[in-house]
């Protein structure tokens, strides 16, 4: 069933696990990914990030295909636009059928932060969906170690704070020790901060940059305040692990090696967040 995230935010935060975000890039994914929630009976979070428009799927094409495998499956889907910079293609998404979308002003002042994300949850929630922001900024892992040399910013606890009082976003994605992409190593997550957070917010929280970040670090993320993890560049090693295990001969075995690495990686990362089964 297509739904928005709200309803499975607050299960989640009821019961303490955290809903994986698996982005899909193609029409294949998409459908791997509602095959897997189905098979283990648990909701899903379902992201187009909008850098990937156009690549391999249109965000007219991703909507009408995600619509529909939403609405058609047994479980809550959500439909969501992941990492929202152009205000244009959020609104458009929102005007789509998309029932979540991310604006993604995190490096911009926190004033600017405020005002793009009011300007997209006044649209948004008259059209019915949530809205998703980011506070702080979740850089790229290559350098995660190296805070001189990332563009991360960990998220305050008196800003989160005051965006939660000065928005009302209906989740918020903070920046503790993640980043986007492959890492060089295991991250170190600021749980402290992270419990601090949780502690001074009742806006469920989101984290970016889940992928290789530790099976460990992610579990205790997902029982200590986190409602949604985005995972991604483990899907997709996860496929090429399986194209290389077993090669393949014909474009048929490429599909169907790939679907069997992402699938088997996704039902791990349920596993490891805890995420509770469909009454």
């Amino acid at each position: 069933m297509l739904v928005t995230s709200k309803e499975m935010f607050k299960k989640a935060q009821e019961g303490g696990y955290a809903i994986p975000a698996p982005n899909f890039i193609d029409l294949e994914s998409l459908r791997w990914h509602v095959e897997t929630a189905e098979k283990l009976n648990v909701p899903l979070i379902l992201p187009l990030a909008e850098a990937h428009i156009g690549e391999n799927i249109t965000l007219e094409d991703a909507a009408l295909v995600g619509k529909k495998y939403a609405a058609e499956a047994k479980v809550p889907v959500a439909l969501h636009l992941d990492h929202g910079t152009n205000p244009e293609i959020i609104k458009k998404a929102v005007d789509l059928g998309f029932t979540s979308v991310m604006i993604d002003a995190s490096m911009e002042s926190f004033e600017e932060n405020v005002r793009r994300t009011k300007e997209i949850i006044a649209y948004a929630h008259a059209r019915g969906a949530v809205v998703e922001a980011e506070i702080g900024h979740v850089g790229a892992g290559e350098n995660y170690e190296n805070h001189d040399e990332s563009d991360s910013q960990y998220t305050t606890v008196e800003e989160a704070r005051r965006f939660v009082e000065e928005t009302g976003v209906d989740s918020l994605a903070i920046s503790i020790g993640t980043a986007h992409g492959m890492y060089k190593g295991i991250p170190e997550i600021n749980f402290d901060r992270l419990k601090e957070i949780a502690r001074a917010i009742d806006t469920p929280l989101v984290l970016h940059g889940g992928s290789s970040s530790g099976d460990e670090n992610l579990a205790r993320c997902a029982v200590n305040g986190i409602s949604k993890i985005n995972i991604f560049s483990d899907l997709l090693a996860a496929a090429m692990k399986a194209l290389e295990e077993a090669p393949p001969k014909t474009y048929l075995d490429v599909k169907a090696l790939s679907k069997k690495g992402m699938q088997e990686c996704l039902e791990h990362y349920y596993s490891v967040f805890e995420t509770k089964t469909i009454d």
